[in-house]
């Protein structure tokens, strides 16, 4: 898995014999100059083929690589394993358009690897009406659901969503994007202190909310839109903020209202926190506990102002359900990747809004 986030490649060796089972993990990030070629072709320019043919294979050896030293590692061959789930690298999610682009070459890191890949999870829900994300609310219902308490999953990586998680005799499964996670926390960061993150919420804990700034972000029609929603750096992103601010310089110290840098990182904050406290009361009430996964859940700033958010209801990470909070979501492409052979369905359609249940990913044999 690599998300938005764009810090690097999430390689987790999942046992899915019984309940999905973490083996071993390996984490390889991102060299600066793939990063910075990504974010780049996260918006529109100049020839973006020959970038994006030339980024996928990059990306793919750099999964190759993940892959072989994990195994390595698990001293287990390239015989032992079924398939890889590979996301690929989000460079541009256009639901409304119908197309979204994971950059990943399946072939190469098939090649590379010995081992058969599944690859392009979205594309098929999106061919049937969806907006072919979130995809992990249903590995959340498949490992994190309680018989006896209504619980919501918050992933917080670039962006934030949401899966609700009713008991199975009160309601289906939902899930959607409730807005920016970190996304917006780690361009600021950028921006001040030259790093890709504001580490541990140590910037944003030594500023104070705008009240006025707040208000304009939350004005935004996506938080107030009704699921299925999903968003990405396509709407939220230093144009946004630029603009929120009133800023014509992009890289002025501090806005013409003259907001220091920890105000405004803390306003951001709030913003990630407050959206996913807004939607959860809204959008899924009688929710007890909330439990958290995903980069954010290492920000305690971030995470007191949630719990702040979240009036009474318990806040702990998915760790306390046995299932490691950074590495869910590489865990739910490896059980994608075996729903796709098993010929079984992967997206839940009252998530994404597609018209059924339907087979994702396009497998590449070994």
């Amino acid at each position: 898995m690599s998300g938005t986030s764009l810090d690097g490649v999430d390689c987790a060796l999942v046992n899915l014999s019984g309940l999905p089972a973490l083996v071993a993990t390996r984490f390889l990030p991102y060299p600066p100059a793939l990063r910075t070629a990504l974010l780049e072709l996260s918006q529109s320019g100049s020839d973006e083929l020959e970038r994006a043919g030339r980024l996928a294979v990059e990306l793919s050896e750099l999964y190759a690589t993940a892959v072989n030293e994990l195994l390595a590692e698990a001293g287990i061959g390239a015989a032992g394993i079924e398939a890889i789930g590979c996301h690929g690298q989000t460079v541009r999610h256009r639901p409304e358009c119908g197309f979204t682009l994971q950059l990943v070459n399946p072939a190469l890191l098939a090649e590379r690897t010995g081992i058969t890949v599944v690859a392009d999870f979205r594309s098929r829900d999106i061919a049937a009406g969806g907006q072919g994300a979130p995809l992990v609310p249903a590995f959340h219902a498949v490992c994190l659901r309680s018989t006896e308490r209504h619980r919501v999953v918050v992933n917080i990586g670039g962006i934030a969503n949401l899966t609700d998680l009713p008991t199975p005799t009160h309601g289906a499964v939902r899930g959607f994007d409730s807005g920016p996670g970190n996304l917006l926390l780690d361009l600021w960061a950028n921006r001040h202190l030259g790093v890709d993150c504001d580490h541990e919420g140590r910037l944003a804990s030594t500023g104070a909310v705008i009240p006025d700034l707040l208000e304009r972000m939350l004005a935004d029609e996506y938080f107030d839109r009704a699921p299925p929603k999903s968003t990405g750096r396509e709407r939220f992103n230093a144009k946004w903020l630029a603009a929120i601010l009133g800023e014509g310089h992009a890289h002025h110290h501090a806005g013409p209202a003259g907001h220091a840098a920890a105000d405004v990182q803390a306003t951001l904050a709030e913003l990630t926190a407050r959206t996913i406290a807004g939607a959860i009361e809204r959008c899924c009430p009688g929710a007890e506990e909330v439990f958290a996964c995903g980069g954010g859940v290492h920000n305690p700033d971030l995470i007191r102002r949630l719990q702040a958010g979240l009036g009474g209801r318990r806040l702990a990470t998915t760790d306390a359900l046995g299932v490691p909070a950074d590495w869910v979501e590489a865990m739910a492409f490896a059980w994608l990747a075996r729903q796709a052979l098993n010929r079984s369905a992967g997206n839940l359609p009252e998530v994404t809004g597609a018209r059924g249940p339907r087979v994702l990913g396009a497998v590449y044999p070994a």
